[in-house]
């Protein structure tokens, strides 16, 4: 009986600690830090490369199928 009213006299206490170190943790990434025209033409100009390169690699795998048996 004593190894569990010392289980529960640690653990509870660091579990209450875990949780209201996580809660704070999520609340304070809630709120992103606004971007500037910059980085918003930035990013959208990341996409547009990434999409561009998604299509051509498409493309390349239309060319080449690979016939994949297990």
């Amino acid at each position: 009986m004593l190894p569990w009213i010392i289980l529960a006299a640690i653990a509870v206490p660091l579990l209450v600690i875990a949780f209201a170190a996580t809660r704070r943790s999520n609340a304070a990434g809630e709120h992103p830090v606004p971007e500037d025209a910059r980085t918003r033409e930035r990013t959208e100009q990341e996409f547009a490369e990434a999409e561009a390169y998604q299509e051509q690699w498409r493309e390349e795998e239309k060319k080449h199928p690979h016939d994949t048996l297990l």
